[in-house]
Formats: C-alpha cells, sequence, structure tokens
C-alpha cells in the first residue's frame, strides 16, 4: 500500500481496538501456545517437545477461525490441562505495547467513544486486564463470545453494532490480523488500521492492503503535524 492515507479524527467518533498484537505483545500468546502449552503436553503424554508441539499445532489449525480457538474451557477439555492456570503462570511476560497508553490518553482527551474488541476468552481478558489495568480506558469491551462470532466472521460486525451502536463511516478498527480488518472492511467499516509489528519478538511486516503502522506513536505524531495552531486534544 503505497499511498499513506493521513486520518481525520474530526471525522471519527468510535475506535474499535484489538487486545493481542495491536494493544499487547503477542510474543505472551505465541509463547504459551506454541511453546509452553507442548511442554506440558509432552510430559503429560510421554512425548518429546517437538512430538507434541506438531500435534498441537495441527490440533490448533483445526479450529482457526472458530470461537473455540480462543476458548480456554474448550481446550482445558481438548488437552486434559487447566489453561487458565497455566496461563498465569507465565503472566509475567503480558507486556502493553509502546505508546499504546499515549494513544489511549489522547483518545481520552478527543472524546472519541473507545472499545476494546476481541477474539480473546473472557478468562483470558481477565488475566490481562488484571496485569495492564487497560479497562479503565474504555467505554465498554466486547470478547467475541458476546457476539456468538469471531471477528474474522462478517456477521460479527453488524452483531457488535446491535451492542454498542456505532456509524460504520465514522469509525476506526486498530488490528494486527488481515483476515479481520477484510472482515471488517466488507461490512462498511471505513477506517482501517493494521499493526504490523504484533510481536517483540517478530520482524515488522507491513499490509499491501490496509494503511500499517508499527506503534502507534505514528498516529499520534501524525496527529500533531496536521492539527491547526492552537488546537489542542
Amino acid at each position: 500500500m503505497d499511498k499513506v492515507m493521513i486520518l481525520d479524527w474530526s471525522k471519527i467518533e468510535t475506535v474499535l481496538l484489538d487486545m493481542d498484537g495491536t494493544l499487547l505483545d503477542k510474543h505472551y500468546d505465541d509463547y504459551f501456545w506454541e511453546e509452553y502449552v507442548p511442554q506440558i503436553f509432552a510430559a503429560q503424554n510421554n512425548l518429546s517437545d517437538m512430538e507434541a508441539r506438531e500435534v498441537l499445532l495441527q490440533t490448533y489449525k483445526a479450529r482457526e477461525g472458530t470461537l473455540d480457538w480462543t476458548d480456554l474451557d474448550y481446550w482445558s477439555e481438548q488437552l486434559r490441562l487447566d489453561i487458565p492456570a497455566l496461563k498465569v503462570k507465565i503472566d509475567h511476560l503480558i507486556k502493553i505495547h509502546p505508546y499504546v497508553l499515549d494513544f489511549l490518553r489522547f483518545l481520552k482527551r478527543a472524546r472519541k467513544r473507545v472499545f476494546l474488541v476481541t477474539n480473546a476468552h473472557s478468562k483470558t481478558l481477565g488475566i490481562k486486564m488484571k496485569k495492564t489495568a487497560l479497562n479503565g480506558y474504555f467505554d465498554r469491551i466486547i470478547c467475541a463470545e458476546e457476539v456468538g462470532r469471531p471477528k474474522e466472521d462478517h456477521a460479527f460486525w453488524e452483531g457488535l453494532r446491535q451492542i454498542i451502536k456505532y456509524d460504520k463511516s465514522t469509525t476506526m478498527l486498530a488490528e494486527d490480523t488481515e483476515k479481520v480488518l477484510q472482515s471488517a472492511q466488507q461490512y462498511g467499516i471505513k477506517h482501517l488500521i493494521y499493526v504490523a509489528k504484533p510481536s517483540s519478538r517478530l520482524a515488522v511486516k507491513k499490509s499491501a492492503e490496509f494503511r500499517s503502522i508499527i506503534y502507534f506513536n505514528e498516529l499520534l505524531e501524525e496527529e500533531r503535524e496536521t492539527k491547526p495552531a492552537g488546537k489542542n486534544l
């Protein structure tokens, strides 16, 4: 995507923000599901770590794009592990991305309606909000399980609109998953931002389809540069 479309904040009333990879470092989730859980599963099932990882990655993949993908109760039952308890054991890895707090404070000063909209299970949400204390920055937090569809599903956005009543033309969504942005675009949400560095351990990977940022300071710096002299948000 060559041309950068500068956001006109005067035309944005509602901001929808993803959690994992967008506000929070996805390294925690990647490490948990791809390294930590396979180690525990291997020990429990007399497998090597590599064997367990291969089995689990295939098992996860089969539920991708469904609510089961992030359902901790589902995975606890399937894997015979206490997944919520295991998540808490390594919660020191839960980190907020750089500039997120600055961006959330900016949105509060600008009096935008701000919603956390996540595919994460409610138990995951509880663990992460307890660790980060971000919940006070949002007008409301909506998990996909409340809507009954994952965000990749076009029907999610209509279900969400029944809950929070937003105008598609004045709404911004920031996400680190292109499939979700594509789904939102098809529904008609106008302002779409792709977060190109969801994990601190992975390289930047920009989208060819959507406006890409590495961190939210890019939007803050852009806003300062385009703001008329003497006006503060």
